[in-house]
């Protein structure tokens, strides 16, 4: 008889600390009758969003020690500290893009010869992301976007999205407020992006054209999408492509400035390649004709493409002012020449119920046949960052930020 494979839910060590989880108390149960060859182990947690009541009335296993288990798994990194050799690991390691403050990790890993799997790399044959929370930032970041205009403005106050019980009061709140004729502008258009949609559309506010957003006044508040083709060109003036920008971004000058003229709320969802030009520059905050008041910047790329995002906030502290002569941060709501900023950099953490029920859902759909049964399509192998203590071809090239020689 096949031995069962040990399946071992972790409590998340990093601080700040999240409140998902990877797997729901109901989802347990879910998984183990679609894979009866798997046995859950959820350790004790403090700070779940799903406390341990919830998994102790569905009779699950609680312990302590997870040291039998053969696979471990959680959502943000794991200290280091905690880390129990000869183990697989799944969880978002950001390590792979030789994030500086993660180096220690990927070597404590490497050391106790971890096999490391990254949610962030689970993916399809065409290179499709089959995992992620990004829906979520958008859906949270568009409504932290619209809370800072309310406060900005004090014509209206929505309770913070973490305070609400999940995203069905979160949305119940949206119903109180009126915009005035203001203009918001959303750019990107993947899961992020659809999520702030998501959050915006239940204003029932109109949406228009780029074309018209930049060149008509309306009498009531509108929504605007853009993607890459409307804020950047190419330098020598070829017909704009998508894929040839993707893989040339270096090639291309951006256009945006002619949106902040216009916009009085923009919500950031793209995503951004160093390579790619910048969005807003230090210097257009300083243009007379600047115009936008609320900057949430779901994608915080800090020092990056919004010259704003001077850092990221937090949840308990999600706002800060910029101000524009001195390009620093200031306390938020103190001073209405300066942009308010929205930068917090785990959003999804704010609907955690909401965001963890989701992403269990497509782990238990799109990942564990996989996991658990024959990586045909490799889904596995190509998310699979460490093994047998040391990295794994695909991820060769972090060899020397492993090494701390970059």
């Amino acid at each position: 008889m096949t031995s069962k494979i040990k399946l071992g839910v972790i409590r998340e060590t990093k601080n700040p600390p999240d409140k998902r989880v990877p797997v729901t108390p109901s989802q347990v149960v879910i998984l183990t009758e679609r894979f009866p060859n798997v046995d859950v182990h959820v350790q004790p947690s403090d700070i779940r969003c799903y406390t341990d009541e919830e998994y102790n009335y569905l009779d699950l296993n609680m312990k302590e020690n997870l040291s039998d288990c053969d696979i471990l798994i959680g959502v943000k990194e794991v200290d280091p500290k905690a880390l129990i050799a000869n183990k697989t690991y799944m969880f978002f390691s950001h390590v792979a893009k030789k994030q500086p403050y993660n180096r220690e990790l990927l070597q404590e890993i490497i050391k106790k010869k971890i096999r490391l799997l990254d949610y962030e790399y689970l993916t399809d044959l065409n290179g499709q992301r089959i995992v992620a929370f990004g829906r979520w930032a958008g859906i949270v970041g568009a409504y932290n976007g619209l809370r800072a205009r309310g406060i900005r403005t004090d014509n209206f106050n929505l309770k913070p999205a973490h305070q609400c019980k999940d995203m069905d009061e979160m949305y119940a709140g949206l119903k109180k407020i009126k915009l005035e004729k203001k203009k918001i502008l959303v750019t990107g258009g993947g899961r992020v992006a659809m999520g702030a949609m998501e959050t915006l559309s239940q204003l029932n506010i109109r949406e228009v054209t780029a074309e018209e957003f930049l060149n008509q006044e309306f009498d009531e508040p509108v929504l605007c999408r853009i993607d890459p083709e409307h804020y950047v060109q190419h330098k020598g003036g070829m017909q704009f492509d998508l894929q040839h920008f993707f893989k040339h971004p270096e090639e291309y000058i951006s256009t945006f400035k002619r949106f902040t003229k216009v916009t009085d709320i923009f919500v950031a969802c793209h995503f951004w390649d160093p390579k790619s030009p910048n969005f807003i520059t230090k210097e257009d905050y300083l243009d007379p004709e600047f115009k936008i008041t609320v900057i949430a910047d779901v994608s915080c790329d800090v020092d990056g493409p919004i010259a704003s995002t001077v850092d990221a906030s937090t949840i308990a502290e999600p706002f800060f002012g910029y101000n524009p002569t001195t390009g620093k941060a200031e306390p938020p709501f103190t001073n209405l020449k300066n942009t308010t900023v929205m930068s917090v950099d785990n959003l999804p953490g704010e609907l955690p119920r909401n965001a963890s029920s989701d992403f269990g859902k497509n782990l238990i759909d799109k990942v564990y046949p996989s996991l658990f049964g024959n990586d045909d399509s490799g889904i596995i192998e190509r998310a699979t960052i460490t093994k047998d203590g040391k990295l794994t071809e695909r991820y060769a090239y972090l060899q020397d930020y492993l090494d701390g020689k970059e």
